[in-house]
């Protein structure tokens, strides 16, 4: 373990160097227990692949106080399992096409079928290690290694929300429009992210997500409740 300063604000806990379920699942753990045991004290906990941010205001709680009560929690959070996952949320992907315009690469990488690339993307349960670069992007775990493939020589400009992508060994999820340069495979009907909602972010570190192959026509229905905001996700096991 390692505790690190971030600025004036910041202290990082690191309690590994890989990324691996288990470690995951006691960076999310550890989180917990810091925002349960530290409130009014910390301002906010963000947990990553292998370790967690803590805010503080340094003006009404010293670092060196906090440090130390970090350090305490940190021995005393144990191993969690690794499939601890919250729950399952179900992704419906319409694949390849004008929604997936790298499916063909990604298949001629691999030296595969396409629809042996969507069986084989399809199958997991992934993993939401953490969110970041975009708002409510989930950094996900699980791809199968056969169809890993390395990002865009030059990257896309404009990718649309919802599109769901291989960068290297992991997949993903854009949220938001913006530029990007993992490979396409597909896109999904479902907002990631809506500011306005209660709960912004549909996702959250722990989830599990099972991607679902769907048609144009299922594609184009969901959209049109998406848009209407009548469409929620699917989920399996229990929820937050």
């Amino acid at each position: 373990m390692r505790i690190l300063a971030q600025g004036e604000a910041g202290i990082v806990v690191e309690l590994g160097d890989a990324i691996d379920p288990a470690l995951n699942a006691r960076v999310r753990r550890l989180a917990r227990e810091l925002a349960d045991r530290l409130r009014g004290r910390v301002l906010e906990v963000v947990p990553t692949y292998r370790s967690l941010l803590v805010v503080h205001d340094p003006l009404r709680e010293p670092r060196t106080s906090l440090v130390r009560d970090i350090e305490g929690l940190a021995r005393a959070v144990g191993e969690a399992p690794a499939d601890d996952l919250e729950r399952v949320v179900r992704i419906p992907v319409c694949y390849g096409g004008a929604h997936g315009p790298d499916l063909e690469a990604v298949a001629a990488h691999a030296g595969l079928p396409p629809a042996e690339v969507v069986s084989l993307h399809a199958a997991p349960v992934y993993r939401v290690y953490m969110l970041g670069f975009l708002p409510g992007f989930p950094y996900l775990g699980g791809l199968d290694r056969r169809i890993a493939c390395p990002r865009l020589d030059s990257p896309r400009t404009r990718i649309p929300p919802g599109s769901v992508g291989i960068g290297g060994e992991q997949t993903g999820i854009y949220p938001v429009e913006s530029p990007g340069g993992w490979r396409l495979l597909g896109r999904t009907p479902l907002h990631l992210f809506d500011p306005a909602a209660q709960r912004p972010f549909l996702l959250g570190a722990g989830d599990g997500i099972r991607f679902v192959p769907i048609d144009e026509a299922a594609f184009a229905e969901l959209s049109s409740r998406a848009a209407a905001g009548g469409l929620a996700p699917e989920t399996e096991g229990a929820a937050r």
